[in-house]
């Protein structure tokens, strides 16, 4: 599965969260509403989550391997810094 677009909006608001990305696979499969936030240590993604009944997030979609989770974070946020310059 190949990551063939990425679709940033920035959010204008101050606060940990710093963009919404819309990222497509294999030009066929989109996965709306991943978040880019701001910690501690520097920038990193959130996947698309909802809050359950007991008040808890659960995600709705994430990546199973480790790596895949690696490789869709470092592309997120190397569009997120050529398109902002920020880190």
């Amino acid at each position: 599965m190949q990551i063939t677009d990425i679709r940033i909006r920035k959010l204008e608001k101050e606060g940990k969260m710093k963009a919404v990305v819309s990222v497509t696979f294999d030009d066929e499969f989109v996965v709306h509403d991943i978040k880019v936030l701001a910690g501690d240590s520097g920038l990193f993604i959130a996947m698309p989550s909802r809050r359950g009944s007991d008040g808890d997030y659960r995600d709705i979609a994430h990546p199973i391997e480790q790596n895949f989770r690696k490789e869709l974070q470092t592309k997120i946020l190397e569009k997120y810094k050529e398109k902002y310059g920020e880190s």
